[in-house]
């Protein structure tokens, strides 16, 4: 058992007021917001989270009401360094031994002490591969923090932030360090930040290239075009996908299906199925333009590109939102089967867990719209742990993010979010994340965070490892970019701008 007499002076003394969950104490010499403290406590000490510093005058305690700026600076003169004290405010962690959470709050007058660096050390550390490092303690540099693997891919993450504050590079940190223990990923990259990187001794790219003979009615409706609202176009598209089908001579895919409906408006006596044939042939001519660089008739199944002990990375910076939509859908629908199968012992392409990424997430699983892919995410974010898929998602913007899937990423890392609604929306979508952690989140620097959720044995600030290869998600150097073409060019800056003056 801890013995807190050990840990020398303490820092503060408790005041009124504290609560199994909560506490104040004041202090001469304060940590900083984010810190440990241990506090004393029957019968065991207590860990707490600093999370609020303030700052207290004795004389000006003792006159309530001065606001006199003449009255506040003579007083400040004749006070002493001792005038001055600070009032800490604390979340309980739970006690120092077990983290159970106490019964009973501490009493009025217990010691605070700064908690020992090698409790922290014992409580946040680890060893891989059941345990990944990811950063360390943003107030205790030394301090390193390891996440539990198997809860962070089967109880699903969520990582939230602003542009620019961090959310490609802890992706990065986290892929690189699961594919150092074996672990599999499959990451749908909107921008190409992760292609052709070293991430994990090298990605696997995967093209975002789909055979149209393996898709379902849904993701075909999708990439025409045709709602579910137009049911005589949907009638046809069956009729005649049956019709393929139903073939054993192969041709290009988008060429007999368009043989099938003129077949069917030719034979179609009502004047509503042919001029809905119609408009299902003019949509496969325009899906042939549209995305004649996505539908490929040779395309293998993508899970056979999947690389165990990889990240793989599908690369969708060259597709479209719809494109993009079916691609992931698609990839999570056959995903999820291959899964179920391996569960229940049949031969299967996916005999191992992977973890999905997807950036941009709120693109594919908006909050107020539905998509193939919304629909497949929230199976996977409903069954995925029983089956070994984890879901890792990325967002910049979470009040765009449909509640329910959100609702299900029992673990958060949340780097700095600014706007009040994405703040108040992670919120309720969590109950991990508590409003005296949210309150930090507009104070946080590029590349710190806040850690909540089963991964983790107690909420932390946390300064992300940056990963130390390059990645592509970085802002352009406009200025440098600009100079090299003026240089190139050799043409003078009066001559560039002599036309318009």
């Amino acid at each position: 058992m801890l013995d807190v007499a050990a840990f020398g002076e303490p820092l503060g003394y408790v005041v009124d007021g504290a609560t199994p969950r909560s506490l104040r104490f004041v202090s001469p010499r304060p940590p900083a917001i984010g810190d440990y403290v241990l506090v004393e406590a029957e019968p065991r000490p207590l860990i707490g989270l600093v999370r609020a510093v303030g700052t207290r005058s004795v004389t000006l305690s003792s006159l309530p009401g001065v606001y006199d700026p003449v009255v506040v600076e003579r007083l400040r003169a004749e006070a002493s360094r001792d005038d001055v004290f600070f009032e800490c405010s604390v979340s309980i962690v739970g006690d120092a031994e077990s983290l159970e959470m106490p019964r009973m709050p501490p009493l009025p007058g217990s010691r605070v002490y700064r908690a020992p660096p090698e409790l922290l050390a014992r409580l946040f550390g680890g060893e891989p591969p059941r345990r990944v490092r990811i950063g360390t303690l943003l107030a205790r540099p030394d301090v390193a923090v390891y996440v539990d693997v198997n809860r962070m891919v089967t109880r699903h993450t969520a990582i939230l932030a602003v542009t620019g504050a961090g959310k490609s590079n802890t992706v990065a940190v986290i892929a690189d360090r699961l594919a150092s223990i074996g672990g599999t990923l499959l990451v749908f990259d909107f921008h190409g930040e992760y292609v052709g990187t070293a991430i994990g001794g090298g990605v696997n790219t995967i093209p975002a290239k789909i055979n149209p003979r393996l898709l379902s009615i849904g993701e075909l409706m999708v990439l025409l075009g045709i709602e579910h609202r137009f049911y005589n176009q949907e009638r046809v598209l069956r009729k005649a996908l049956e019709i393929v089908r139903a073939k054993q001579v192969q041709r290009g895919f988008l060429e007999e299906l368009a043989e099938a409906v003129e077949k069917i408006r030719s034979l179609e006596r009502r004047r509503e199925e042919s001029t809905a044939a119609v408009a299902v042939l003019n949509k496969i001519e325009a899906l042939a333009e549209r995305y004649g660089d996505v539908i490929d008739d040779a395309a293998p199944d993508p899970l056979t590109r999947l690389q165990p002990g990889r990240v793989n990375v599908v690369d969708l910076s060259r597709v479209d939102e719809d494109a993009a939509d079916v691609v992931v859908s698609h990839v999570l629908r056959k995903l999820l089967v291959e899964r179920k199968r391996h569960k229940h012992g049949e031969k299967s392409m996916v005999p191992y867990p992977v973890l999905v990424v997807l950036e941009e997430a709120h693109i594919l699983a908006p909050r107020d719209e539905d998509t193939l892919s919304k629909y497949w995410l929230a199976r996977v974010a409903r069954e995925g742990r029983k089956f070994g898929i984890g879901l890792m998602l990325v967002s910049q913007r979470p009040k765009g993010l449909d509640p329910d899937i959100l609702s299900q990423m029992n673990n958060l890392v949340v780097l700095r979010i600014v706007e009040p609604s994405d703040q108040r929306y992670i919120q309720e979508a969590s109950e991990s994340l508590s409003s005296d952690l949210v309150e930090q989140l507009p104070s946080l620097n590029t590349g710190e965070a806040i850690l909540v959720g089963p991964f983790v044995p107690a909420p932390a600030l946390v300064k992300i490892d940056r990963y130390g290869g390059r990645l592509g998600g970085g802002d352009p150097d406009v200025v440098s970019e600009w100079a090299r073409l003026r240089e190139k060019a050799e043409v003078p800056p009066e001559d560039v701008y002599s036309d318009l003056l």
